[in-house]
């Protein structure tokens, strides 16, 4: 028997976007708690092997220079959501109805995700929210 050939649910730019978000997050986690670590005022002090940075000046440039990337990969994925058209064949139409039904379904752990390419009710107001 063939295996079912994967179709991709997301664009590559998508993609793209989703992981350097990741990388960038994960390295401005890093280099923040390398900057805890700097102050007198907490007795904890997370292990240096998981710190980016090696000093507190070190720990603000690696800051500092990961929220630029993520401030541009941000622009990015926006101008490219916009411009393709896919925030509003996702995201919109929005409905109060439909949005109590999800919400309702959410909470009793009953929401079904039956079509992996649509977004429901929930999901689309929390991604709005974010943006």
């Amino acid at each position: 028997m063939q295996p079912l050939p994967l179709k991709q649910i997301h664009p590559l730019w998508l993609r793209c976007c989703h992981r350097i978000n990741a990388v960038t997050v994960a390295g401005m986690i890093c280099s923040g708690w390398r900057i805890y670590n700097a102050s007198p005022l907490f007795s904890f002090n997370y292990p240096a092997a998981l710190t980016l940075g090696g000093w507190l000046g070190g720990a603000l440039l690696w800051h500092f220079a990961l929220m630029w990337i993520l401030l541009i990969n941000a622009t990015i994925y926006l101008t490219l959501g916009i411009c393709s058209g896919r925030f509003q064949s996702k995201f919109f139409p929005l409905s109060w109805t439909s949005l109590k039904e999800s919400l309702t379904q959410a909470l009793y752990g009953k929401l079904h995700h039956t079509n992996m390419q649509e977004y429901n009710m929930v999901q689309k107001v929390a991604y709005i929210l974010l943006f």
